[in-house]
């Protein structure tokens, strides 16, 4: 073990302090007071369509700039957005959306009934079948009342639609858009200016909001893929935000211009594996690499300790619904894994690539440290890094991986949101999982509308993905963003999104 630690600590120096000043974020800072430059790790997708969009890195952005019928606050709450309220008939079946008078699109005109049925039936595909989330396939009809509500009747109830609709595969967006790929229209308290790929994404304040005004008129993304350089470019002025830094980042930083916010992620960081290759197959084999695997170790290293170690696809956020007894399921144990590892063919090991993207600092932690663990078992972890794009391309659409270290979101404040991708015809599951338990347990769960057996049908959906070591769980990881001092005002969300509005500037000179 302690020669193990000293390795991995040589790893993580070598990794950490091997910057490329040439190779970060890209342009110069804009010199205005009513600005505010933010680093983001990836480029935005090339569709600014929100029913298309897949990273939750560009959902996280666009948060700023689209709104649904709902939308949820930093509290968790879901509050009326687009409409200003709505009647759920007794039957569960039918929600009755109120249209918020005096609503703006981002081009000026007003949101009308019309545009909110249209924006339904494109996110949920009534006529082809292929819903934004797979949530959507239940709905039925979308009709125009005789008094202009928008009234939206499902095939089953289900207790988590409204807060489906709060989502950003939800939003609202204008009938007559014919490009929304390219044209990216919405109406939340930022409107889309303009973008150079691999560089930056320009918004500026919407002052015909309808809600609360956000307070910086002019925000820039920029891009900075170079994980090493971003306590440099924080230091040097180029950005004045950047969160998910990592603690060898944070000890680099001038604590003089700077205070650090921390919160959590709200994600679950695994090695997911992709079941259908082999030997991932076969349940041993994954269940060895749980018991191999020293998630302390893991924490202590990238996260100088700090982290929720979890045992399934949940995050301790979502209180009932998360079963934290499933973390204790695989304790380190190298024996163990040895002997699982025999009893399926594999007591000389094998030898596997971990695939990660590059602009994640964490992951990449996460990645070298498992390798270095795998090697007590006589397991070769090869690490294959790879850009933004192309890991979204490759590992997540056209599942061609054997292994990654990642964090899976949930776009929306349900269970549902993170448990349905591993559903065996989920479009998303990209690991491949396949269990006809699962499916019957997670289809319990979104048919009934007993909160009870709702907390008890996705308690076994996790149990199922725990046993079955549908891959091999660590941590949610905790979330540190640095924010220039003259700036304040920010808040963490319990989802993945970055609300820019409520910033604001506290002292224009501060350097």
């Amino acid at each position: 073990m302690k020669k193990r630690r000293m390795l991995i600590s040589l790893l993580l120096m070598i990794l950490l302090t091997s910057t490329v000043a040439l190779s970060g974020c890209s342009g110069d800072k804009e010199n205005s007071s009513s600005s505010i430059t933010i680093g983001i790790p990836q480029d935005i997708e090339d569709s600014l369509d929100p029913h298309d969009m897949l990273a939750a890195g560009t959902k996280e952005i666009f948060f700023n700039v689209y709104e649904g019928l709902y939308k949820a606050d930093s509290d968790g709450n879901l509050v009326p957005a687009v409409a200003s309220g709505v009647e759920i008939s007794e039957d569960g079946l039918t929600y009755t959306f109120t249209v918020r008078e005096g609503v703006k699109f981002h081009n000026g005109n007003l949101v009308t009934a019309e545009d909110i049925k249209y924006s339904v039936e494109k996110f949920a595909d009534i006529e082809g079948g292929a819903p934004s989330i797979a949530a959507f396939s239940n709905i039925e009809t979308v009709e125009i009342t005789e008094d202009g509500a928008v009234a939206i009747k499902l095939a089953q109830p289900d207790s988590d639609f409204l807060t489906m609709l709060s989502t950003i595969e939800a939003a609202i967006i204008p009938a007559d858009n014919l490009d929304p790929d390219a044209n990216a229209i919405g109406t939340g308290p930022y409107k889309y200016v303009s973008r150079s790929p691999l560089t930056y994404v320009k918004m500026e304040r919407f002052d015909d909001y309808w809600g609360e005004k956000a307070h910086i008129e002019n925000v820039t993304f920029k891009i900075c893929s170079n994980a090493d350089t971003i306590a440099m470019e924080l230091n040097g002025g180029s950005i004045d935000m950047f969160s998910r830094l990592t603690t060898a980042q944070m000890a680099e930083l001038d604590m003089e211009k700077y205070n650090v916010l921390e919160g959590n992620m709200n994600l679950v960081q695994a090695l997911y594996l992709n079941n259908d290759f082999e030997p991932f197959s076969d349940v041993r084999v994954r269940q060895a690499l749980c018991y191999a695997v020293n998630r302390e170790e893991v924490l202590d290293f990238v996260s100088d300790g700090k982290g929720t170690i979890i045992g399934t696809s949940m995050i301790p956020a979502f209180g009932k619904y998360y079963d934290e007894s499933l973390a204790e399921l695989y304790p380190y144990d190298i024996e163990k894994a040895k002997e699982l590892l025999a009893e399926a063919g594999y007591a000389d090991g094998f030898t596997f690539t971990i695939t990660v993207p590059s602009n994640y600092q964490q992951h990449v932690d996460t990645a070298q440290v498992i390798a270095e663990q795998l090697k007590d078992v006589n397991v070769t972890a090869e690490i294959q890094l790879v850009d933004w794009n192309t890991w979204l391309s490759e590992t997540y659409s056209n599942r061609n991986y054997e292994a990654t270290v990642i964090g899976v979101d949930a776009p929306q404040l349900t269970a549902t949101a993170f448990l349905d991708r591993f559903v065996s015809t989920a479009g998303d599951n990209f690991v491949n999982y396949a269990n006809a338990d699962y499916d019957v347990a997670f289809a319990n769960a979104i048919a009934t509308t007993d909160e009870a057996q709702k907390v008890v049908y996705f308690g076994e959906c996790q149990t199922y993905l725990a046993e079955d070591a549908a891959n091999v769980y660590i941590q949610d990881l905790p979330e540190f963003t640095a924010l220039n001092k003259k700036y304040a005002g920010y808040e963490f969300y319990p989802m993945y999104v970055m609300d820019v509005s409520k910033i604001y500037i506290v002292d224009a000179s501060a350097e």
